[in-house]
């Protein structure tokens, strides 16, 4: 079956995914109209679908449109806002045509008076759910002296969900070493915003909602998802229509009050807004996106994310070769296979108060340079990485000296310092110039395996002095940040990079594009790991998750855990080890080398298998085998996704279950006496 097919009659289209379709229509005043999201139809039957085609009343909903704009009886959010020279600001499309490629379909539509086109595009996969859209604006002047067209909105997509009584919403929100902490919670009547305005997606809220009619369970249930893969400023506004009408949901890139111009001959694409529906609950509505982020996001998502150990909990600023190569050692003796050298390590570095942007090895702590340190970790079989922060200055530092006009500010007002640093305006292209040719060069001397790519604090004053039209760089900021990431990958195909933003606040679709795996929180207190993973989870798979084990008191909450549940927490996502080897006793050494030794053997099933989360515990199946990982008390814990004829052993005592008994009565779980009990049970299919 076609995945993407059109009857030139109804001018209907109909999106073919494996489990879904989506439809569309083109209605009678050319503005194309959202049909059908949900299960499977033919084109035949989609064809007799009704629409909401032009409204007679202004008490009627007016939802319903694949792309709400400004203009006639429409009183709902709108997804695209524009202002012609004239002032005018509404949009009356006129349909052009449609190219179909494959999977994907490009609907071009442009006003019918003014020089404005848009065309929306689609993309399904053969192996996955998520419909994939986006939109093209172009100003179709050819002479530079025209009129620029002011855009005062403009979203990737708007999502149409049937009306259903008590609709919910779920999403996160969070803080500072606090993300991702999962609600589900009814939608109220008339519009909830979510957004970022701090110029990256952040710590408070992360650009996905779900959708589900109040019924849906871990399970089971209708869930309709939106996922938006951008890494600066965002909204998405869900509407629920008072009349009755399709709930909806709008989003793209930017905040409220931004405007910029679309000049003559020019383009501008949005960002990805992708949706999914499942009628699998919760649980398969995550595992959807986890497979459409390991198949159609991530650079490399069949390698396995290497056990990593990160200095900077161990030493802080104080950054030397000795303390390094002593910390290596130790690392090695443990199975780690990447070690990261994190802040202090250049420039005058030695406290957060100085040296960010002068990117060379700090000579009297590296006197050589790094090759010594460097040569010393591959010596002991480690990858070596560095932690860096390309789009930060402090004031003390020499570039800010000589160039104090690169980072975002505004005539006649204070450059505010948040963390003693100010933000370099990536989109300068001598601002992302220097950054890539020092990149580069970092990397290429060393020949480095992994950068730690960190960004610690918000725009302020984002402005651009003798720059006519300055508000762009709210998005093209982010866009200078993807276009270095990718020309450095490209340049160095061994590269590996982890994004970072004061922990998780740039976890998204868009950083997963072009990064390996992300740090989703600087707090590594393992109780609260639990909540922060959960959210992640939502979305998320576990290989992009980095997760450290720490020293115990914990630095950042005191809270004193055993050394085998900091572990088990860890060992749901990409592993890591962060704590000051130097105090560990040999006890604890011996206990973390025996843990990590278990995590590798588990590494396959917990970051390439399918995750299923259950209570107090997370299990992760991959082929023949199944891993659990499990915290709380003794108990029968009851699995899910398992073939009810199968049987699985137990690796380590050898004991056979039955899958039905597995799924209905559950694994009898034995864990350990004492504060937080936790184990990891490992079942191979007979």
């Amino acid at each position: 079956m076609s995945q993407v097919s059109y009857d030139a009659p109804s001018r209907t289209y109909l999106l073919t995914t494996p489990a879904t379709s989506y439809a569309l229509r083109i209605g009678a005043d050319d503005a194309p109209q959202h049909v059908h999201w949900g299960a499977p139809l033919t084109l035949a039957q989609a064809v007799a679908l009704p629409t909401h085609d032009g409204v007679t009343s202004s008490f009627a909903s007016t939802s319903g449109e694949e792309l709400a704009v400004e203009g006639g009886a429409r009183f709902g959010v709108p997804s695209l806002l524009v202002r012609y020279a004239d002032g005018a600001r509404c949009v009356e499309w006129v349909h052009e045509g449609h190219e179909i490629e494959g999977n994907r379909l490009h609907l071009r539509l442009r006003d019918r008076h003014y020089p404005l086109a848009c065309t929306l595009h689609y993309a399904v996969h053969k192996d996955s759910d998520v419909v994939e859209r986006s939109l093209t604006l172009r100003h179709l002047g050819t002479d530079e002296a025209e009129a620029p067209i002011e855009v005062l909105r403009c979203d990737a997509a708007c999502w149409s969900v049937p009306a259903a009584a008590g609709v919910r919403l779920s999403h996160t929100v969070g803080e500072w070493a606090g993300e991702t902490q999962l609600r589900r919670t009814e939608a109220p009547y008339a519009e909830t915003v979510f957004t970022s305005r701090r110029g990256l997606s952040g710590h408070y809220g992360n650009p996905w909602v779900m959708v589900d009619a109040g019924d849906a369970t871990e399970d089971r249930g209708d869930v309709w998802s939106m996922v938006l893969a951008w890494s600066g400023s965002w909204r998405i506004t869900a509407h629920r229509d008072h009349t009755g009408g399709p709930f909806t949901v709008t989003g793209g890139s930017g905040h409220d009050g931004l405007t910029w111009r679309l000049r003559p001959g020019e383009s501008h694409e949005t960002p990805v807004f992708a949706g999914q529906f499942s009628r699998s609950g919760f649980g398969g509505t995550s595992r959807g996106w986890h497979r459409y982020v390991a198949e159609h996001v991530l650079p490399r998502p069949d390698e396995l994310r290497p056990v990593v150990y990160n200095s900077w909990e161990a030493t802080g600023w104080d950054v030397t070769l000795e303390g390094q190569r002593a910390l290596a050692e130790r690392a090695a003796a443990l199975g780690v296979e990447l070690f990261v050298v994190d802040d202090g390590w250049f420039g005058r570095r030695t406290s957060d108060r100085a040296g960010l942007g002068d990117w060379h090895p700090n000579p009297e702590r590296f006197p050589h340079g790094l090759g010594p340190l460097v040569q010393e970790v591959r010596r002991l079989a480690m990858r070596f990485g560095l932690w860096v922060e390309p789009e930060m200055t402090n004031p003390d530092s020499d570039l800010y000296r000589e160039h104090p006009d690169w980072v975002l500010h505004m005539p006649h007002r204070r450059r505010t310092e948040l963390r003693h640093q100010l933000v370099l305006n990536f989109a300068r292209t001598d601002v992302t110039e220097w950054a890539f040719t020092w990149l580069d060069q970092l990397v290429g001397t060393y020949t480095i395996d992994f950068l730690k790519w960190d960004m610690n604090r918000a725009l302020t004053e984002a402005g651009w002095p003798g720059n006519p039209d300055a508000e762009r760089l709210w998005s093209d900021h982010t866009r200078g940040v993807y276009a270095v990431i990718d020309r450095l990958r490209r340049a160095h195909p061994g590269l590996r990079i982890e994004g970072c933003s004061g922990g998780g606040g740039r976890a998204d679709l868009g950083m997963l594009a072009r990064t390996d795996q992300t740090w989703i929180s600087d707090n590594t207190d393992a109780d609260d790991r639990i909540a922060i993973q959960h959210g992640y989870s939502q979305i998320y798979p576990a290989r992009t998750m980095s997760a450290w084990v720490t020293d115990s008191p914990n630095p950042h909450t005191g809270r004193t855990t055993p050394l085998a549940y900091r572990f088990h927490v860890a060992m749901a996502g990409a592993l890591g080890i962060g704590g000051d080897l130097s105090r560990w006793t040999e006890a604890e050494l011996a206990e973390a080398r025996d843990l990590v030794a278990l995590y590798k053997q588990i590494r396959p099933v917990v970051q390439h298998g399918e995750q299923y989360r259950l209570a107090d515990a997370v299990q992760h199946r991959a082929g023949e085998k199944v891993v659990v990982i499990a915290w709380g008390r003794s108990r029968s814990l009851r699995l899910a996704g398992l073939s009810p004829s199968a049987v699985y052993v137990d690796d380590a005592t050898g004991t056979e279950h039955d899958a039905a008994t597995l799924l209905t009565h559950g694994l009898p779980l034995h864990l350990p006496k004492g504060d937080r009990p936790s184990t990891v049970v490992r079942l191979t299919r007979r």
